[in-house]
């Protein structure tokens, strides 16, 4: 398998639909939106951004299954599956906020091999192949080289259902607050974690999250040199919907908070 070929059909297939998802965003019409469950909205430009994207990734890998947010395809792959998210960040993007993303992360029996994340307003591609560097556009990035908690910005995101741990998440975003120079929440996963890997943040964590928000942005960060952990210090992050990304320095502070505020 050439993954460097690959990944660049991918890019460019990425690039298409979020053509596709910047022009249908100069006009769409809020009336448009669905919701599939408490704070949980999808829009038509999530369905067809989806579509597009499966239709043009089975003709790179026919027998890949996939696993996507909108459930517009339903397969599983012996060897290869796609994870993908057509439109992360959708409340962004239904309210008119400009930063949204589409997320595609390729896995080969069961592990990472391509990751593709498109900021679309930005116009930035960060993308990562097996045996490969991290790149932005083209060029080499790499996490942040930030030594101490104190000095570094935090990316998050809040809950918005299943708010049993919301107390405890706020006595943890509380201590974070104090320990760092600040907390962002932007609203779109895969972009926090492609921050992560290019160093503008130096950390990013999140609870309640699916695999197709965080598959090709964890892969962006490991493979620019950071980690990525669930909140007791474990690999597990998809199965626990847990995730702790970091420069590979600030894990043990950030671990310790998370140890004393939220975990069990």
């Amino acid at each position: 398998m050439n993954y460097e070929l690959l990944c660049s059909k991918v890019v460019a297939i990425a690039r298409l639909t979020g053509n596709f998802i910047r022009k249908e965003s100069m006009n769409f019409d809020a009336a448009a939106v669905e919701i599939k469950g408490l704070n949980d909205l999808v829009s038509y430009v999530d369905k067809n951004a989806e579509k597009q994207l499966v239709r043009n990734l089975v003709k790179l890998i026919p027998d890949a299954g996939f696993i996507t947010e909108e459930e517009t395809i339903n397969s599983t792959g012996k060897v290869f599956n796609w994870i993908i998210d057509p439109l992360d960040g959708t409340t962004n993007f239904i309210h008119g906020l400009p930063t949204y993303a589409i997320s595609i992360a390729l896995y080969e029996e069961g592990q990472p091999v391509i990751g593709v994340v498109y900021e679309i307003n930005r116009g930035e591609m960060f993308s990562t192949y097996k045996g490969g560097a991290a790149y932005l556009n083209n060029k080499e990035i790499f996490v942040s080289k930030r030594t101490s908690l104190s000095e570094t910005l935090i990316a998050t995101g809040f809950p918005y259902y299943q708010f049993d741990k919301q107390e405890a998440y706020m006595q943890l975003l509380s201590e974070m607050m104090r320990s760092c120079h600040g907390l962002r929440r932007i609203g779109s996963a895969a972009t926090d974690l492609a921050y992560v890997a290019c160093g503008r943040f130096d950390g990013f964590f999140e609870y309640n999250l699916n695999s197709w928000d965080v598959a090709a942005g964890a892969y962006l960060v490991q493979q620019a040199g950071g980690n990525i952990l669930n909140f007791s210090g474990g690999d597990e992050f998809i199965q626990q919907r847990e995730i702790l990304a970091t420069n590979g320095i600030i894990d043990v502070e950030m671990l310790a908070i998370m140890a004393k505020n939220f975990n069990d």
